[in-house]
Parts: structure tokens; sequence; C-alpha cells
């Protein structure tokens, strides 16, 4: 059976890996979990989907839903993982796939630490192995001067490895993976060995197309993963939930004020954000122009977790419009030469003739001024 360690109640650690702070409900999953589990995995398919979406287990544990969309994407994620096909979680900036592939991971091999972050400097041994050279120099080179990279670690043991932000690595380093995924096999040459990966192997990458700087995936690598789009919620009150959610969880471990005590604010930042990144009011009736940024779900999230802060350091610890206002402004003006002018005129031609919208519009005047 397998066993996950809780975090220990002394450590003050401020963000627990997915494993640790959901440790007690993966605990009651794999205890309640009879169903076939691929090899190596800490629980079923089924139990992982039930992780990732919520519900309620026969002995009446509740598992929270850690990911609100359509039930068939994950269902489509966990079976690919259940292949030798690894997993690509596509979608805009905010769409959660950086806390998709965190919680598959948790769900599926119990870690979630195997982690490749990609950027434009990620190097080749990131991916592949690098060099301890104190060893190579003293000993020269052998397997104790050697250092696995997470995918190696991944490889040997059967475990999931993350690769975040796959296309912002160079494409000369991204298509070190093409062997790996193809041949479930990393050569060493440089000891005349090679590492195969074992049962249980499996990768989990996360990209998206709308930043700048992106390193488009060669043909020959992209055919190597399965591709799930992770889309933007479908409603604003999918949205609500979703920024409710994570910043009542983020606020716990920060001991802010609970979320509901400032349902309106968010509400309304949700409300602008859609409204803004639409183009288009709620009601469907004025268009609006759109500002530069992504304002996605998670800038929401953090706007939100940022104003709390502010009403319980600052103010009467509930969430109020003047705690919500500067990040808002902050999210929306990225640019301030054309994104300035965008958000004056939604200010005041759609934030000031709202109902019960006016202590929202004078503090977002105030700080705009």
């Amino acid at each position: 059976m397998p066993v996950y360690v809780e975090q220990t109640s002394g450590a003050e650690v401020l963000r627990p890996h997915a494993e640790h702070a959901f440790a007690a409900e993966l605990a009651a999953l794999a205890a309640q979990d009879d169903r076939p589990r691929p090899d190596r995995w800490k629980l079923s398919p089924w139990a992982v989907a039930t992780y990732l979406l919520g519900g309620t287990l026969p002995d009446g544990t509740v598992i929270t839903p850690k990911y609100v969309g359509p039930r068939r994407i994950v269902e489509v994620a966990v079976t690919t993982l259940a292949t030798d096909r690894a997993l690509l979680l596509l979608g805009l900036p905010g769409t959660a796939k950086t806390w998709v592939s965190e919680h598959l991971a948790a769900a599926v091999s119990g870690d979630s630490t195997l982690l490749v972050q990609g950027t434009a400097g990620t190097p080749e041994e990131a991916i592949r192995y690098g060099w301890n050279y104190a060893q190579l120099l003293a000993r020269g080179p052998g397997r104790d001067a050697l250092v696995p990279s997470p995918v190696m670690r991944g490889m040997a043991e059967g475990m999931t490895v993350r690769v975040e932000e796959l296309t912002r690595i160079p494409a000369d380093v991204q298509d070190t993976l093409i062997t790996i995924l193809s041949e479930k096999t990393l050569p060493i040459p440089e000891l005349g060995e090679e590492v195969q990966a074992v049962r249980g192997f499996n990768l989990i990458a996360t990209a998206n197309d709308r930043d700048r700087g992106v390193n488009d995936l060669s043909s020959a690598l992209r055919r190597r993963f399965n591709t799930v789009v992770l889309p933007l919620p479908e409603s604003a009150e999918a949205e609500i939930d979703i920024v409710t959610r994570r910043v009542d969880q983020i606020g716990r471990s920060l001991d802010l004020p609970s979320a509901p005590d400032g349902t309106d604010e968010i509400r309304r930042v949700v409300t602008v954000f859609r409204e803004l990144r639409d183009g288009l009011t709620g009601d469907g009736r004025t268009k609006v122009k759109s500002p530069s940024g992504t304002l996605s779900t998670a800038e929401a999230i953090s706007v939100v977790t940022g104003g709390l802060a502010l009403s319980a350091h600052f103010g009467d610890g509930v969430l109020r419009p003047g705690d919500v206002a500067a990040g808002v402004l902050g999210a929306v003006v990225r640019d301030p030469g054309t994104d300035r002018v965008v958000w004056q005129e939604y200010l005041e031609t759609v934030v000031r003739e709202r109902d019960g919208w006016q202590d929202f519009y004078r503090a977002c005047r105030e700080v705009s001024a």
C-alpha cells in the first residue's frame, strides 16, 4: 500500500508540494482504491481523475477539486500517462497548466519534484545529465562523477517527470527529448552506457504559444506528445469559483481572511478581466478594447490575494474595492502608452455606469490618477 507522508506541523513551508499539501486526500484515495493500477502508479487512473476533479469517497471523505473544467480533458490526460505517450498541456498563460501537471505527478508517482524548468538558458544537461567536475578530475569519467537530471532519474525509477514551459527551451535542447520519448533510452556515450526507462516513467510538458520569444516544437518532437489543450473557464461563475478556491487555499497558508468575505470584489475582478479579455461586456451590448496583457485566471488570483493581504494588514480584514484597485490597474496596464487609454475608456464607459459599482469606480479612479 502506498504511503503518503504528511507535512510535519513544525515545518514552516510557504508552499508545500502537492503530495504534502494534499497527503490526507491521496492517502484516503489509495486506501479505498481497488481498481487496476499501472506499474509503479500510486493510484489507479480513476482515482487520479477523482483527485483532480474532486468527489466524495464511499467512507465520506471529501476530495476537493484541484481543476475546475471539462472532465474529459482530465480523463484524456490521465489515460495518456497510462500509455507510453508523453503528455503536452497546452494553453494560454494562466490556464492552470503547471497546477495540473504538478497534481498529476503527485497522484501518479507520489512525487511532483522531478522538474525541469524551461527558460531561454536551459542547457542540455538539465534534460540529459551533467558532471561533478571535482570527481571527474579526480577519478575520470564514471558513474560517481555523473549528475543525473530529473529526466534520467524518472527513467531509472519509473516516475513522472515535469518539463515546464517547453517552448521556452532552445530548439536544439528541446530535441534532446526525441530519443528519450521514442526509444525510451538515454545514451551516455562518455561511459559507453545507456539508461533505459522502466515501467512507470512518463513525461508531462507544459507550453503556451501566446508569449513572445517562444521556440516552436519540431514536428518530430510534437509527434511524441499527445496534446491536451486547457481552455479558459467557460463561464464567469466557473472562473469565480476557481479564483475563490485558490485564494482561500493561499490565504490559509498566509493566515489571511477567508475569501468568502470578499465575494463581491472577486466577482468584480473576474468580470473586469473577462470583459477586457473578450472585448465585450458580459451582457453582450458594448464592445470594449482589449489591453496587451492576458488577464488570466492566475492573474485574477494574484490580484485578489494581494487585496486580501492589504485588507488584513492595513484595513479591517474585509476585502473592499480599494484593496483590489491597484492590483487591477497593474494587471491591465502593462504597456503605459496604449493600455492606460484602454483602461480609462473602459472605466468611464462601463464601470462608471454599472449599478452597485460606484465604490469600485472611485477606488480605480483614485489609483489611476
